[in-house]
């Protein structure tokens, strides 16, 4: 808008300095504006790549120190273990009852809900560990009389990454005193104590890998 030239001198430059006051805190403004936006993005991008790794970790294992790649057997191993006939996968009632063909079992129909990974001084079902069978965990059935062979297994177990994602034990009263018995879907390996070596392998053959479902616990 051009200056009325009419208008005092003073009042024409108290004009001219108002508009470029208006001019400067529109400039500021929009300026300020733009950085909130900028930092606005930023923040998004930071908040979906964190989300984004928790992701990530929580579905190979990362979170809890674990590794979730799996045993490289695609099919039972002759020598590693013993391979038994696969007896059914359907899920049954919660708390129903299964009669299994072998002790402990290895395949066969199944709660619903599986158990978590981790190291049990209780007793879990047959019924519960082995729909985690089904998803190529490795159950860890011990039956052992003494605190010291309970904590040394428990100390092998802890040494294996696999363990932590696709490993249960379980007190199991099933098998006879002083035995630990290794089971995934359709394979099975009992032994007398704490073998470290044989459970290790069992477990870098086995974990993940034999059952129709993949699923870390």
């Amino acid at each position: 808008m051009s200056e009325d030239p009419t208008l005092p001198v003073s009042r024409r430059r108290r004009g001219r300095t108002a508009r470029a006051a208006r001019t400067g805190d529109l400039t500021v403004t929009n300026r300020r504006k733009k950085t909130n936006k900028l930092y606005l993005i930023a923040s998004l991008v930071i908040a979906v790549l964190v989300i984004a790794s928790f992701a990530f970790a929580s579905f190979t294992g990362g979170g809890r120190g674990g590794d979730a790649s799996g045993g490289h057997a695609q099919q039972f191993v002759d020598g590693i273990g013993i391979q038994h006939a696969i007896e059914g996968r359907d899920h049954i009632a919660e708390g129903a009852s299964v009669s299994y063909n072998t002790v402990p079992p290895t395949s066969g129909n199944h709660w619903p809900t599986p158990a978590r990974c981790g190291f049990y001084e209780e007793q879990l079902p047959d019924e519960r560990v082995v729909h985690n069978m089904e998803h190529g965990n490795i159950v860890i059935s011990y039956n052992l009389p003494l605190e010291s062979e309970i904590s040394a297994l428990r100390r092998a177990l802890n040494d294996i990454g696999l363990n932590k994602v696709w490993g249960v034990a379980r007190a199991y009263g099933g098998i006879p005193t002083g035995q630990v018995s290794l089971s995934t879907w359709g394979v099975n390996d009992t032994f007398l104590g704490v073998d470290e070596a044989r459970i290790s392998r069992f477990f870098e053959a086995y974990a993940g890998s034999l059952g129709p479902e993949r699923v870390p616990c």
